[in-house]
């Protein structure tokens, strides 16, 4: 086997001394230079997330009624109850937007808000 050594091909004279450009930072440096990056972090966050929130136009109220949900009710028993254009798929998707659920199940005595139907 051989051996490979690797030799700088230019080196500087002895008489130059060139700057050390290396940072060393204390222990404390490092803690205060997290810290400073961490809340500027933290600061843009909120920035974007108070523009992200205030920039929404508030709209018309719509509106809506309450219902309390009987045992056995399901959520298309109810948007097919108080649907009228024949669509329950795209009422159960208003009644879960108007509540913010996660899914469609429903528990008895649970107070939903369904949009009023326009008979």
């Amino acid at each position: 086997m051989s051996t490979l050594s690797i030799s700088p091909a230019f080196t500087a004279p002895s008489s130059i001394r060139l700057p050390r450009t290396s940072v060393r930072l204390t222990r404390r440096g490092r803690l205060v230079v997290f810290l400073a990056a961490l809340a500027l972090l933290l600061l843009s966050a909120f920035f974007l997330g108070a523009v992200a929130v205030g920039s929404e136009s508030p709209g018309q109220a719509e509106p809506t009624e309450i219902v309390m949900v009987g045992t056995g009710d399901t959520l298309w028993g109810i948007a097919a109850e108080i649907n009228t254009d024949g669509d329950v798929r795209s009422t159960m998707a208003e009644i879960e937007r108007l509540n913010a659920l996660e899914s469609v199940a429903l528990s008895a005595g649970q107070k939903i808000r369904v949009p009023v139907s326009d008979d």
